[in-house]
Parts: structure tokens; C-alpha cells; sequence
């Protein structure tokens, strides 16, 4: 068990996790570059719950059937670009979750998700919007499915991996 704050991420499958590692790599700035490319589900859950919250997600990914989601297009974020990921399916997991630890949340994990992988942050605007040019001129909307759960503890810049959980078991 850890203090630290917990961060729930989806795993995506090796094809999407691969894509999208592969554009951090080349666009995300080294100097900030601690982690691989990952859609976050909860930034901040209490670390002091973290056996309640592990017996929880054993629970749910047993029984649940990995997702399909869509990048269905690319989001601009003032300083730095995003795909974007939908899924009824994970909206439904994400809001499920809410509910069991709703007394637990930030007001940022209490607000509606909108699932996102982020290949740039932290460059100035105008390096941005290139990007996001770019990326728009070819995109082609594209299907990605996740896979599981990821649980991190937060050490104040790097993630440390505490546990997955593979979807259906």
C-alpha cells in the first residue's frame, strides 16, 4: 500500500500503444518525456485505498470484455496535441467507476472524461498548431481496443507501475 496518489490509465492494444508511443517519441519534448504514451481514466485517487481499489478492478476486468474504442480525430491543446478516443463502452466503465468512488474523487476525476492520448504537451503554441496541422491533413479516423487497467502510483513527476489488469481475466 502506498500514500502516494494512485493514477488509473487504459491499456491499449499493441498496435495503438505502439502508434502512439512511437509520436511521443517524436513530438513530446525529451526533457519532459518520463512516460509512454497512456489514456488517462483518473488522475488522483487516494493511495490509502489502494487494496480497495485493486480488489475493485480484479472484480471489473474479470468481467469485463476488452473495449472498442475510436480515434475518430485529433485535439489542439494550446500547447501541444492529443488524439482523441471514444467509446460508449469505456464512458459506461468510466461512469461506473465514478459512482463506487465518488466520496474518493477530485473535482477534476468528478467531471465527464474525455479520453484522449497526448503525443505533444508543453511546447509553445505555434509549434503546436504545426503539429496539429499536420497530423489533421491525413488523418483518417481509426479503431483501437483496449485491453485492461493500468494502476501507478504518482512520485511527483515519474509514475511508478504498481499492478494491470487484463481485461476478461
Amino acid at each position: 500500500m502506498t500514500s502516494a496518489p494512485l493514477i488509473l490509465t487504459l491499456a491499449l492494444d499493441e498496435p495503438a500503444t505502439r502508434f502512439f508511443n512511437d509520436l511521443r517519441q517524436q513530438h513530446f519534448p525529451p526533457e519532459r518525456n518520463f512516460l509512454a504514451a497512456h489514456l488517462t481514466l483518473f488522475h488522483h485517487l487516494p493511495g490509502t485505498e489502494q487494496v480497495q481499489i485493486e480488489e475493485t478492478l480484479t472484480t471489473l476486468a474479470q468481467n469485463q470484455a476488452p473495449l472498442a474504442l475510436t480515434v475518430p480525430g485529433l485535439q489542439f491543446l494550446g500547447q501541444g496535441v492529443a488524439y482523441q478516443v471514444s467509446s460508449q463502452e469505456l464512458e459506461r466503465l468510466h461512469r461506473d467507476l465514478q459512482r463506487q468512488w465518488w466520496a474518493w474523487l477530485t473535482p477534476q476525476d468528478q467531471q465527464k472524461r474525455r479520453p484522449h492520448v497526448t503525443i505533444q504537451n508543453k511546447v509553445r503554441p505555434e509549434v503546436a498548431r504545426a503539429l496539429h496541422e499536420q497530423l489533421a491533413a491525413g488523418f483518417e479516423p481509426f479503431a483501437a481496443t483496449g485491453v485492461g487497467l493500468q494502476l501507478w502510483a504518482y512520485r511527483n513527476g515519474p509514475w511508478e507501475w504498481l499492478r494491470s489488469f487484463a481485461f476478461g481475466g
